[in-house]
């Protein structure tokens, strides 16, 4: 991974939503959906967001692409102002930072050629001839494992995973720096899950990708993450390396998170069988102080009154918590890519 300047710098964004209306249609009421998030993505490396549902993840995402404006805060990408730039400069930036979406099904038209729709990119940003954007479109296909023969084909004629995949051709052929990644694989079956998130481990190594994965899954998130970033409630609570988050979790809603989710591996020392208690609170109320008090079970007074700073407690491992020696998961061995990329019929 490159140690050079960050291709993504993220400080404190915040976005509030309006909720209702009185008489004279003024909102009676706000979300905040996002509260001072402040994070960096490195060239080459795969940033891990993840949290339950409604925390603010997919919020983030649009944000930093500008598909919705931030209330406050800075976007950096590559050194530009993202917040800043001009329609045009927009659109250049646009070019390196590509989206690849939840849902296959919803994502891609389904009158239009999965060519047509890969071809569409070039063309928004003006580049090539048509014969030479039909040849980046074969190549690009060829890169996901869909066969090139196939580009006339509609996308009702594909599996999930495979729309995924032409999804992720999509991404790829304008030979973007970064891709925000939001929920990828959420929507496909667990067996066709690895082949895909294999594929974009593969894709990074060919082509120096980075990637925010956005995920509630933590299985997924460790398989493909370098850094990991918890949100809660629309801020983050803890940021570290992944080795640090999954053997050494610092925040106690980190803790229940790991202890709920399934474990695969298979070390003399199970997790804890710990359950987040409780619902989330609502944004429109949200709790004073730490906003995860009312569902901790190591909570101390002042977790009730004073919000906790995101601060390092070593080598960089960030956490927002007024008690966070509390007890962690027992240690694991990591591995990345741990199942072999063994492809998906394209036939």
């Amino acid at each position: 991974m490159s140690t050079a300047h960050p291709i993504l710098e993220v400080q404190g964004l915040c976005k509030s939503f309006p909720v209702g209306e009185n008489f004279l249609g003024k909102p009676t009421g706000w979300v905040q959906a996002v509260n001072n998030v402040s994070f960096s993505i490195a060239n080459g490396e795969t940033l891990g967001l993840v949290g339950e549902s409604g925390c603010g993840k997919s919020t983030v995402s649009r944000l930093v692409l500008r598909l919705i404006e931030a209330d406050r805060g800075t976007i950096r990408f590559d050194g530009h102002d993202m917040r800043a730039a001009g329609r045009e400069a927009l659109r250049q930036i646009r070019r390196n930072v590509q989206f690849i979406q939840q849902d296959p099904y919803s994502s891609l038209d389904p009158l239009m050629t999965i060519g047509d729709i890969i071809e569409e990119s070039l063309i928004v940003h003006r580049i090539g001839r048509a014969d030479e954007r039909r040849a980046m479109v074969r190549d690009v296909l060829g890169k996901v494992g869909i066969r090139a023969d196939m580009m006339d084909r509609t996308p009702h004629e594909f599996s999930g995973g495979q729309r995924q995949r032409i999804c992720i051709a999509r991404a790829l052929v304008l030979e973007p720096k970064l891709i925000i990644a939001d929920e990828p694989v959420s929507a496909l079956d667990v067996s066709v899950q690895s082949q895909v998130l294999n594929l974009m481990l593969d894709l990074q190594e060919q082509m120096n990708l980075s990637f925010l994965f956005i995920a509630h899954d933590l299985t997924v998130v460790e398989h493909m993450s370098d850094r990991v970033a918890v949100m809660y409630l629309g801020q983050i609570v803890e940021l570290a390396s992944d080795t640090d988050i999954y053997s050494n979790p610092g925040h106690p809603y980190t803790r229940l998170l790991l202890a709920a989710a399934p474990r695969v591996d298979a070390g003399p020392a199970p997790r804890r069988r710990d359950h987040l208690q409780g619902e989330i609170p609502s944004p429109l109320d949200p709790p004073s102080g730490c906003p995860f008090h009312p569902r901790c079970p190591n909570k101390l007074p002042i977790c009730e009154q004073i919000m906790p700073p995101l601060a390092d407690s070593g080598n960089g491992h960030l956490v927002a918590c007024h008690n966070s020696e509390g007890t962690g998961a027992p240690s694991k061995s990591h591995t990345r890519n741990p199942q072999p990329n063994q492809g998906e019929l394209t036939s």
